[in-house]
């Protein structure tokens, strides 16, 4: 799951230890994906479960070098001790390193001048021909001009346009919605167009699939190019290369973020702590007060 990436950068970042998301991008070049599960690959997590579950993948990595053995567990045992000799029962479900689902990991990292802090994209659930696309944008302002816009009959969309979707981020809608995957217009599907790529800052369920780019960062509502994305530019996406681009001038952009203007901030209560204490993508979405190793003694007496 891509929310993983956020989850796993949040932990890391309150217990102090550095872990970015070009370390995602680094281990997933060198580990290939051996899980054959939807979305990526053909069967169900219960599946996944009878092969022998998460021990018997660990086995496995264990096997070329890939696992620190010696590090401590919850179980008060080592991560060896708890992996050594677990079956699988299904090689199918759990595949040899020999003959992976694909060659490297299930999440990419994109940079560019739309996502200069960096984007996020599962290769493995995405469709391989739109891995390197370039089209026009089809720009919806939040989810709502999404949702009265989306099957309009005079929308301007076609199966090469690029579908980006903005402030659906951590500020942009509080606790950052999974409403990346957008669906596809009707008129498109009805057509048997059953992919596109879509790019926006918000988050996608991991059961999902598409050639979807997600947490966006900077996000639009904190100023973030993505903000200043229009109907009609062009948007450059190339996987391979990890990088996802906006194809409008410097001085054009200059010009549009001179007119932006920020969404209004909740006028209080949580929400509003949340929006202005909230970290960005890249860093886990965690509060900022929340990062790092703190004291945690007893407190004193209330009475």
């Amino acid at each position: 799951s891509t929310n993983a990436v956020l989850h796993l950068i949040a932990i890391a970042n309150r217990i102090g230890v550095d872990l970015s998301l070009e370390d995602w991008d680094r281990l997933g070049r060198d580990v290939p994906t051996i899980v054959d599960l939807m979305p990526s690959g053909r069967f169900l997590m219960e599946d996944f479960y009878y092969a022998g579950g998460l021990a018997a993948v660990m086995a496995s990595l264990d096997e070329v070098g890939l696992l620190h053995r010696d590090a401590m567990t919850v179980s008060a045992k080592t991560i060896g001790e708890l992996i050594d000799g677990a079956p699988n029962y299904n090689s199918e479900v759990i595949r040899p390193l020999s003959q992976p689902l694909t060659k490297e990991g299930g999440i990419s990292i994109l940079r560019g001048n739309l996502a200069p802090d960096g984007a996020v994209i599962k290769p493995s659930a995405a469709t391989p021909e739109l891995m390197q696309h370039r089209g026009k944008a089809v720009v919806f302002e939040n989810i709502e001009h999404y949702y009265a816009r989306i099957d309009d009959p005079e929308l301007d969309i076609d199966a090469s346009s690029v579908m980006v979707l903005k402030n659906c981020g951590p500020r942009g809608y509080p606790g950052m919605a999974e409403v990346g995957n957008m669906p596809l217009p009707a008129k498109l599907l009805k057509q048997g167009i059953s992919d596109m790529v879509r790019i926006s800052d918000a988050r996608m369920s991991g059961t999902a699939y598409g050639t979807v780019v997600l947490h966006v960062a900077p996000e639009a509502a904190a100023g973030g190019a993505l903000a200043l994305v229009r109907d009609g530019d062009l948007i450059e996406l190339d996987v391979a290369g990890r990088r996802l681009e906006l194809l409008v001038s410097e001085e054009e952009l200059a010009i549009r973020r001179r007119d932006w203007k920020p969404p209004a901030s909740p006028e209080g209560g949580y929400q509003s702590l949340y929006v202005e204490r909230v970290l960005q993508a890249d860093k886990g979405c965690d509060f900022d007060f929340l990062v790092g190793r703190r004291d945690a003694g007893i407190p004193r007496h209330s009475h």
